[in-house]
């Protein structure tokens, strides 16, 4: 049995945390990166990764990302078009993935600066990255506002979407099933710079107990 840990540093979030950097994103993470493609109602192609994403449901499959602090320009392309697409970051994709967080303005396009190829979705209007191995095409399910618990609003809005078509890359299945450290799926690891690479030796299997 792991032992406990008997020294902690404790802090309430409303008062600070009183280190050099907040540590809350590195201790829930590493975390899958929502690299979501929209369109604007101009047609202005935008693309923006997030750190808050992840998948939320089986059956249909939804996933969310959360656009903290404000309403940036993927929520009101997606609010307006009701449509979004997710990109799979790779290790090889990294800098361009981190070229499309560049505040610029709304009338100008990631994928330029970013110098990515976009590739057309089949059953959505909002691009996809060519060079991505896996994208989803969605549809806008619900938008929620965070609160606190008391109750009151806070300036986030998380966007799900229901995943309507899947492109999976070839050479990113073996034998049927798809393998992340293939790919060399990047996560978001908390600080002002981290990241993780999936990779083979850092895999292992455990599955869950029968009753």
């Amino acid at each position: 049995m792991p032992e406990p840990a008997h020294d902690t540093h404790f802090y309430e979030p409303k008062n600070g945390h009183g280190l050099p950097h907040d540590p809350f994103n590195a201790i829930i993470g590493p975390r899958p990166i929502g690299w979501i493609g929209s369109l604007s109602a101009n047609g202005i192609p935008n693309l923006a990764p997030y750190s808050f994403f992840n998948a939320f449901n089986y059956t249909p499959p939804i996933i969310g990302f959360a656009s903290v602090a404000s309403k940036k320009d993927s929520f009101n392309n997606i609010e307006a078009t009701g449509e979004f697409t997710w990109n799979l970051a790779t290790r090889e994709l990294a800098e361009a993935m981190n070229e499309s967080c560049a505040p610029i303005p709304a009338e100008e396009s990631e994928f330029e600066r970013a110098k990515l190829e976009q590739a057309p979705s089949q059953l959505v209007k909002a691009p996809r990255v060519a060079a991505s191995p896996v994208s989803f095409e969605c549809r806008l399910s619900q938008i929620v506002q965070l609160t606190t618990h008391d109750g009151k609003d806070v300036p986030t809005w998380v966007v799900f979407g229901e995943v309507v078509g899947v492109h999976i890359a070839q050479t990113a299945l073996v034998d049927g099933l798809y393998d992340p450290a293939r790919m060399r799926t990047i996560l978001r690891a908390g600080g002002p710079a981290s990241y993780y690479e999936i990779t083979p030796e850092t895999q292992f299997e455990m599955f869950r107990p029968k009753a």
